[in-house]
This record gives structure tokens, C-alpha cells and sequence, in this order.
């Protein structure tokens, strides 16, 4: 949970000087930069968010674990920081790439400068570096691994080295990682006429507050659940979360638990991760993408209406279309790619998406989906 503090309207802190910062993409890219926030050296998958706003919340959402993240949009950072666009108490992001030095943010809800509140978090990053270049690197060739150090004289050589060890992202299960350790009610609503069990793999605040606008309780209960303490628990529907990490390493215990829970005709709702789980337990298979979709202006189709919804997106990962079994109807798919946005079970209460309806940041065309998930609810019988 954030908790909240008082502070003066308005209120900042200077960055100090900042020392040099040093990139090495496993690509032999090299670049230098300022320094921003942490003082570490870090190594992660480089993608791009093409975001023009609500750099808190992306930095915050628990999906970008294993990530060092390049922003498209050069001017990050000039609004400052608050305590309400937090989307996690801990962020996960391995690090941060932005173009142009931070200014100091004149905004009303400021609280914080942006590079304290990386330094805060134990975030690095760096500046003054050719995003755009960075961009077009994973555009043309693939997300790359990356090396990022804001350490005084770091070696090159030693960063080399840091990306031809890690392993990357496939086969990782991030999801244990970023997960609440034990279950908790997000909300207390003594007369609440319904009790939702949102299983979180990496849950956002922001998602968190939009089942909270229907009359329910929230459990969260931790990512490794077993469906028998979720069944225990007498939920009217279960969410599955967004979350980071390769879905077929968390599919390995959470596959087993979903297809429980559908066997017991429990209304269930996918966003993310939850819906490439959703999409495995239901016999299809996920796949690595080549660079991901990662932004909040992302065109989407809804297939039933034929009406266009423009979608905050964060996933390296998908379902694979081939894969689909015929009991699977294809709901949303993307205008960019093609690739499966959004999916549901032809005779059961199970449905997914892709991207993030709860629009964190982003637009509010799809906010609908969670309407939906509550009719289903009340409609379960």
C-alpha cells in the first residue's frame, strides 16, 4: 500500500551536479550522459515507452522489472513528483533513459524533484544521451540487453560483460519477485454485496481503484496462491494482473491455479500477464516480441463493435495467433502489428486483455472492461 504524506504545496529539491553515466548496449552501442538518481551499475532489457506523460506511473508499474527504460518523449521529469501517481510502493525498473536534463517542475502537485525521487527508489539513470538513436536501435534490431552505470570511472569493458552474462528475460519469472508477500484487503467495505480475489502478479494501484468503483471487496492475495485458498475464500470473480517476467515461467504454477478456478465456473478477468496466463491455461502459447508495445497511444479494435479504442500498452510478450483453440474467440486485436489484444472463452465466464483499461497513464476508452467483468459477476448464476 502508498502511504501518503503531507507536504508543502509546490515543494523541491535541487538536483545536485551530477557525475558522468555510461550505456553499453549488447549491441557495441556506447553512450555517455549525465548522471540521474542512483549511484549504481545496473544491466536489463532496454525498451521504449512512447509515452508523452505519466513517467511516474510507468516507472512505477511492477511490469517493467528487468527493464531499463528509454523514453521517446524528451522532457521527462519536468513536472516533478507526487504521492498519487504512484502505481507501487517499491518501483521495479531497473533504470531510466531520458534526453534532456531534467528542469527544476514548477507544477502544483510537485512534491518532490524527479532525480531525488530516483535516488529515493534506487533508480539510476542517465541524460543527454541520443534517444532517438537508442529508439531505432530497438526498432530495427530488437530490445536489447543493456548495461547502465552512473559509477565513477565504470569500464566499459566490465559493462561488455555485465550484458554477455545476464541471461535476459526469457524463461524469467519476475512475477515472485514483485508479488505482495502475504494477502491483504485493499479496500473494507463492511456491507460490500460482492468479494473480488485480484491475484497479483505485479497489480497496479490504479487497477486496484478501479475495481474499488463497484460495490465489492478486494482480497489481493500473492501471485503462488493455491486455487483451493482462493476457492476458500468464496469469491464472486477473480483478477489476474498485470506483472513482468516471462508468462510460461510463472504459467508453471499459475496455469494449474487458473484452470481450477475456471473448472469451478469462477468469473475470471485477465489484464496483461494475467491475460497471457489466461490465454495458456486455455491451451494457447505465448511467445517473446521482437520489440514490444509500450506507450499510451496505442490503436486497438474491438472485433464485436468494430470500434477502434486507443490503449496504454506495456508487455514484451504475447499470444501467439496460431495457437488459439477453438473453444478461444479473438475479442481485440492490434492496428499496428495484428498481434491478439484480447480474448474469451466461447462457453465460459473467462475473459483477458492485453493491454491496460485502467488507463495509468493513458486514455479512457477502455475502461468499459471492467464494467464488464462486474455485469459477468452479477450475472455469474
Amino acid at each position: 500500500m502508498i502511504n501518503k504524506k503531507v507536504s508543502k504545496q509546490g515543494q523541491n529539491t535541487k538536483r545536485p551536479d551530477s557525475l558522468s553515466a555510461t550505456l553499453v548496449l549488447n549491441k557495441n552501442q556506447i553512450f555517455k550522459g549525465l548522471a540521474l538518481g542512483a549511484k549504481k551499475t545496473v544491466v536489463g532489457e532496454v525498451c521504449f515507452n512512447t509515452s508523452m506523460t505519466g513517467y511516474q506511473e510507468i516507472i512505477s508499474d511492477p511490469s517493467y522489472a528487468g527493464q531499463i527504460i528509454n523514453f521517446t518523449f524528451p522532457h521527462i521529469g519536468n513536472v516533478g513528483t507526487n504521492f498519487d501517481d504512484n502505481e507501487t510502493s517499491v518501483p521495479f525498473a531497473k533504470g531510466v533513459i531520458i534526453n534532456c536534463d531534467i528542469s527544476n517542475p514548477s507544477n502544483y502537485r510537485s512534491i518532490k524533484h524527479f532525480d531525488e525521487w530516483l535516488r529515493k527508489n534506487d533508480i539510476p539513470g542517465i541524460c543527454n544521451v541520443d534517444t532517438r538513436d537508442i529508439t531505432n536501435t530497438i526498432r530495427d534490431k530488437g530490445a536489447p540487453k543493456g548495461s547502465l552505470s552512473t559509477v565513477k570511472n565504470v569500464k566499459i569493458a566490465d559493462l561488455k560483460k555485465k550484458n554477455q552474462n545476464w541471461s535476459g528475460l526469457n524463461g524469467l519469472d519476475l512475477a515472485k519477485d514483485v508479488t505482495c508477500s502475504k494477502s491483504y484487503k485493499f479496500n473494507k467495505k463492511s456491507n460490500a454485496k460482492y468479494k473480488i480475489v485480484a491475484i497479483d502478479y505485479g497489480i497496479k494501484l490504479n487497477i486496484l481503484n478501479s475495481l474499488s468503483n463497484f460495490n465489492c471487496e478486494i482480497v489481493v492475495v500473492p501471485a503462488s496462491t493455491d486455487a483451493q485458498e482462493i476457492i476458500n475464500i468464496k469469491p464472486d470473480g477473480v483478477f489476474l494482473s498485470n506483472g513482468p517476467g516471462d508468462p510460461k515461467a510463472t504459467g508453471k504454477y499459475a496455469v494449474p491455479t487458473i484452470n481450477k478456478l475456471i473448472k469451478n465456473n469462477i468469473p475470471l478477468f485477465g489484464i496483461c500477464l494475467g491475460h497471457q496466463l489466461i490465454a495458456l491455461a486455455l491451451g494457447a502459447k505465448t511467445k517473446k516480441m521482437f520489440l514490444g508495445h509500450r506507450g499510451a497511444n496505442h490503436p486497438v479494435k474491438n472485433l464485436k463493435t468494430g470500434l477502434v479504442e486507443i490503449t496504454s500498452q506495456n508487455h514484451g510478450f504475447e499470444v501467439s495467433k496460431k495457437s488459439i483453440p477453438k473453444h478461444v474467440l479473438v475479442t481485440h486485436s492490434s492496428l499496428f502489428d495484428g498481434g491478439i489484444e484480447g480474448i474469451k472463452h466461447k462457453t465460459k465466464k473467462v475473459f483477458s486483455v492485453q493491454y491496460h483499461p485502467e488507463s495509468s497513464p493513458g486514455p479512457h476508452d477502455s475502461h468499459y472492461l471492467f464494467n464488464e467483468f462486474f455485469e459477468m459477476i452479477k450475472n455469474k448464476n
